[in-house]
């Protein structure tokens, strides 16, 4: 292993490497048929990190992710070790077992090339791009809401036994390259002067120094900075904005784990639920007239309120019945009285659960808005004008959610088109 943590067998796939390479795999020659030299193959990555390639053989297709040494979006100039590759791979087949049904498939592996050949998903699309269309998708809520329930409480002490749960707390403890992105960019950057920030400037000046100025907000920011690296609660996705969620019709699917880690529950449940919000006050960028887009909008509080609710009953469900961790051990619990207790604590912590989403989306969105990696929603609103007042909302929306208690998701779902309304009257 080098200092920079690659492989000593480590290169980076070029297009034309990618058919020979998948040849040399009897299991991934026959599942894609036919001459390899007639393959079709595709570089279609678009995010952040990685290398993706889409093949087609005569009789199937494949995906081929690889991580590479760098942030893609920044090119050399950011070293980022490959073995990020690892860890969505461990993520995998960690959830597989409880979740497999809303992952790909994985067909192998090379701990060399750091690379994973997937399935193709087809004919789904990116979520961030089918919400800023308008497409919807009727089981998205719930499909998303059960896979983090899932996910979580079978790597949890709730569902584990402590000694397993250590196991894999060791195993991902060295995915600290992307922890720290996630430190840097989500609870720290934002709220200070650095070089990877951007905002929509002029328009939003006043309000980013607002935000870097209000010493409450940053508090709140720097409380859950704290509890995200101190609470290793569940194994997480670690990631799971609407760019990490691969949809179409009746099928959900949740990819790019890389920055896999245990930590706080709400910390995925606020990436996905800000991202519903970050789309929802994207909306009227990408209306052709007023209006256009009221259903559209309340279908995705629809769908944030499904998701939520759908995660709640989830874990509740597998609480009440498959508990079998070393955290309020039902041995412990057996008497009537004692299952009242638990009942009650339960729903106590679920309620909990509600507070850090909301938290952690808050921190999701504003990092979004005036930090590194902005979300598509605003930046395809070619009207810079309408894109800085739909940022503008949804950063006055996220200082709510951080500020202020929230009771339950009705009451959150109720002030987003309400302080909106607000912020319209005010400046008519």
């Amino acid at each position: 292993m080098s200092a920079s943590g690659e492989s000593p067998a480590y290169r980076t796939l070029a297009p034309g490497e990618v058919a020979p390479y998948l040849a040399t795999r009897p299991e991934l020659r026959e599942r894609l048929g036919g001459d390899a030299s007639r393959w079709q193959v595709r570089e279609v990555g678009d995010g952040n990190l990685n290398l993706v390639y889409l093949v087609e053989g005569a009789s199937g297709s494949v995906c081929l992710k690889q991580a590479l040494p760098y942030v893609r979006a920044a090119g050399p100039s950011w070293p980022m070790p490959p073995q990020r590759a690892f860890y969505e791979h461990a993520y995998y087949r960690a959830v597989a077992p409880h979740a497999g049904s809303w992952v790909p498939a994985i067909h192998h592996y090379d701990p060399d090339l750091y690379c994973i050949v997937m399935e193709r998903l087809s004919p789904h699309i990116i979520l961030r791009r089918g919400l800023i269309a308008g497409r919807r998708y009727p089981t998205l809520g719930e499909s998303v809401g059960r896979f983090i329930a899932r996910a979580t409480f079978w790597s949890s002490d709730l569902g584990l036994a402590f000694e397993h749960k250590m196991r894999t707390l060791q195993l991902f403890s060295g995915n600290t390259a992307l922890i720290r992105i996630s430190v840097d960019l989500i609870f720290q950057d934002p709220y200070r002067l650095s070089p990877r920030n951007r905002h929509t400037s002029p328009e939003l000046d006043r309000e980013v120094e607002a935000l870097r100025t209000d010493g409450e907000l940053k508090l709140a920011v720097a409380r859950l900075g704290e509890r995200f690296l101190s609470e290793p609660q569940a194994l997480l996705h670690g990631d799971l904005h609407s760019g990490s969620v691969m949809v179409h019709e009746e099928d959900v699917r949740i990819i790019d784990p890389e920055f896999a880690f245990l930590g706080p529950i709400g910390f995925d449940l606020g990436a996905f639920f800000g991202n519903l919000l970050l789309a929802w006050y994207a909306q009227p960028g990408h209306a052709a007239r007023p209006g256009e887009r009221d259903g559209h909008r309340q279908w995705i509080l629809d769908t944030a309120r499904g998701f939520w609710e759908h995660f709640r009953a989830e874990f509740l469900t597998l609480w009440r019945e498959h508990s079998q961790g070393d955290a309020y051990p039902r041995s412990v619990f057996s008497g009537d009285a004692d299952r009242e207790i638990l009942e009650r604590e339960r729903r106590q912590r679920l309620d909990g659960l509600l507070r850090d989403m909301l938290g952690y989306a808050a921190c999701k969105m504003i990092r979004r808005i005036v930090g590194f990696a902005h979300v598509l929603d605003f930046e395809s609103i070619a009207d810079r004008r309408q894109r800085a007042r739909c940022e503008s909302a949804a950063l006055a929306c996220a200082r709510r959610l951080l500020l202020e208690s929230w009771r339950s998701i009705e009451d959150v779902l109720a002030m987003v088109p309400r302080l909106e309304a607000a912020r319209e009257l005010g400046r008519s």
